[in-house]
């Protein structure tokens, strides 16, 4: 059973930032795709950015230049630095892992930019 547990979502005021953590437990052995989705009220969710393995990372447009995204393989996680908020960035954010061939998601952190 692999489980993914989010944190650091919250309230910011407009040019603030944040930081969003997720790990990765259960049995695990190796995770090739880390990434961070997104979903604004009444949309559909889409993709923030990705990293790979390898260090390879795939951007939103709307995000690159003010978000960052790394990864700890050793501890099986993903963070997402986010500066220079935007209120167009007020959302609901998921994790998501490529992890033997499947695609696991977290439960969703809150993240809410005020103008």
């Amino acid at each position: 059973q692999v489980r993914l547990v989010e944190s650091g979502g919250g309230l910011v005021q407009a040019g603030g930032s944040l930081r969003l953590s997720c790990a990765a437990s259960g049995s695990i052995d190796s995770i090739n795709v880390m990434g961070w989705y997104r979903q604004a009220p009444g949309k559909q969710r889409e993709l923030v950015a990705t990293i790979i393995s390898g260090g390879d990372t795939n951007w939103s447009d709307s995000v690159k230049g003010r978000f960052t995204i790394s990864r700890d393989n050793a501890k099986n996680a993903v963070y997402l630095q986010m500066n220079s908020l935007k209120p167009e960035d007020t959302a609901v954010y998921y994790c998501r892992m490529n992890i033997r061939g499947y695609y696991y998601w977290g439960q969703g952190t809150q993240v809410t930019v005020s103008s």
